[in-house]
């Protein structure tokens, strides 16, 4: 009896070149989950899940954590690889490269991966965007009419994070604390917020209300609204609110709340 034996280092050049192919799936599939870009009526979820994996900056590119995850996780894997299995691995691409079909399929991939790449990097040039128009200094009178405290409060009637309808209406007769912010602020946002809530729980004896209006509702879309009220720590009688893009820039404007977007990268 007899029979086609199997080389061994055939079959492990074999299983190196298909962990190869895995890592850089796991890879494109990774820096795509991170990099793609979403419209402004992308799923709550999504943005949800690039803030856990990659954290978030201005602009929405992953933070300092997001991009040392997305390098080392392949260039870790890689290292692995060539360790464990690097005669194997070497042996698999030079059998791939001996024929038309496998240098084919190494051009295609390369191709892919520069393909990757160049994307890659456009969508984080765009994403820096370009700075902010500048505009003169404001007069005399526009100071004034910002200024202005002795005004009354102008109509106020958005959504909150748990989807209620809030009308500033309905407190009348209460104090009520109202700030402005957005989710993607990470500097004088979180420290405004943080000093309204606090002011809100040590002034408990008058039942005060907090209310946060968005400045961003094309990033604070209504879905995300709770994970942006979670981290800024909102409890009872603390709003943030939003709503379509219109209603919550008439109410902003309403309030002559000044203000500049970058439509480069959303930051305001």
């Amino acid at each position: 009896m007899s029979g086609a034996s199997v080389d061994p280092a055939r079959g492990r050049g074999g299983l190196a070149l298909g962990a190869l192919a895995a890592i850089l799936a796991v890879t494109a599939a990774w820096w795509a989950l991170a990099l793609w870009p979403a419209a402004a009526a992308a799923p709550g979820w999504l943005a949800r899940t690039r803030e856990v994996c990659f954290g978030a900056i201005p602009g929405g590119l992953p933070d300092a954590g997001g991009w040392i995850l997305l390098v080392g996780e392949p260039v870790g894997l890689l290292g692995i690889l060539v360790a464990v299995w690097g005669d194997a691995l070497g042996q698999g691409l030079r059998r791939a490269a001996a024929g038309w079909p496998g240098r084919i399929g190494l051009a295609a991939v390369a191709g892919s991966l520069l393909f990757g790449l160049r994307a890659a990097a456009q969508v984080v040039a765009d994403a820096r965007g370009v700075p902010f128009a500048v505009r003169s200094a404001p007069t005399t009178a526009e100071v004034l009419a910002a200024a202005r405290v002795n005004d009354s409060a102008p109509a106020l009637a958005l959504i909150d994070q748990h989807g209620t309808p809030i009308d500033l209406a309905s407190f009348r007769g209460r104090p009520v604390i109202l700030t402005f912010g957005y989710g993607h602020c990470t500097t004088v946002c979180p420290v405004t917020v943080r000093a309204a809530r606090l002011a809100a729980l040590r002034s408990a004896t008058h039942h005060p209300v907090l209310l946060v209006v968005t400045l961003d509702p094309w990033r604070d879309t209504p879905a995300r609204l709770p994970s942006v009220a979670d981290a800024w720590e909102l409890g009872d009688e603390m709003h943030l609110l939003g709503g379509e893009v219109a209603q919550v820039e008439a109410a902003i404007s309403a309030w002559r709340i000044p203000r500049v977007r970058n439509e480069a990268t959303g930051e305001v």
